[in-house]
């Protein structure tokens, strides 16, 4: 139900804010135990406090969707009721966890919590809502991911680059708005009115092809102006957009499964390396 696989999405992001944070490829050795129990808190811990309640209110969607299938509440192993305590248990377990990490962090970690039940709660339910279900998910990996790294390390948030933000939400959306075409047609069967059910498949893939475009052009500004992404990674950036945006065309496509979207989040690592290693002056 917490999805293993998942929290290395938001894991990786978290690094990126400790990374812009400190400088440092390895942080201090005395901010370990601060770091790790925050990688616990945004990895295994938040994830099942959103998920759980997800799959809650998700079934009669799920019952129609042959990849959930395997979902704990479909076979019975949980039911509706259990799932929504696991998420309780697990929301309150982020948020007494997080207290050792900072204020700052904890506060995000609240507003990550709400805005998570918010996407599946009804009245609310941002999930059948198109536009609002795009700009949770984004916002929570591109933005918020970094910003808990960098609350992390300190809780003044006055030297965060935001633009950085800027381009990870953009990442985001242009990675997350495929991954609803996998479910558009059971989506649409439940009548639930996200982005791909309301635009279709094809408008939904131009958007998101339209902003990861946006994402790889925004960083070769960046590395050409040294705002943020040194400047020593423009010729890499200027060889790797094109491969970025050649990729996604390719593996990425209005009938979408997770596979594409894997392969072109795995290839956008390899830039996201150098950026780590030029940053903190290793190369």
């Amino acid at each position: 139900m917490g999805r293993p696989a998942f929290w290395v999405v938001s894991v990786v992001p978290y690094y990126v804010g400790i990374l812009l944070a400190t400088h440092r490829l390895v942080p201090a050795v005395q901010d370990w135990p601060r770091l790790l129990v925050g990688a616990v808190v945004m990895g295994p811990l938040l994830w099942l406090a959103v998920l759980a309640i997800n799959d809650a209110y998700d079934l009669p969607g799920d019952l129609l969707n042959p990849r959930k299938s395997k979902s704990p509440l479909l076979d019975g192993r949980v039911s509706v009721g259990g799932a929504k305590r696991i998420a309780l248990v697990a929301g309150i377990a982020s948020l007494a966890t997080g207290v050792y990490v900072g204020e700052v962090f904890i506060l995000g970690v609240l507003l990550a919590l709400v805005l998570g039940w918010a996407y599946s709660v009804p009245p609310v339910r941002l999930k059948t809502r198109a536009g609002f279900d795009v700009a949770v998910n984004s916002l929570a990996l591109g933005a918020f991911g970094p910003l808990a790294g960098w609350a992390a390390v300190t809780p003044d948030l006055g030297g965060f680059p935001w633009l950085m933000a800027l381009q990870g939400t953009l990442v985001a959306v242009g990675l997350y708005l495929p991954t609803t075409l996998a479910d558009l047609e059971a989506d649409r069967a439940a009548g639930y009115q996200t982005i791909a059910v309301r635009l279709g498949a094809a408008t939904t893939y131009r958007l998101g092809f339209a902003a990861w475009i946006a994402a790889a052009g925004l960083s070769v500004v960046l590395a050409a102006l040294g705002t943020v992404i040194p400047r020593s990674m423009l010729a890499l950036e200027i060889v790797m957009v094109p491969v970025l945006v050649a990729a996604y065309r390719r593996l990425i496509g209005p009938g979408q499964t997770f596979k594409g979207v894997i392969v072109v989040a795995s290839l956008f690592l390899c830039p996201c390396g150098a950026f780590a290693l030029t940053y903190t002056g290793t190369l």
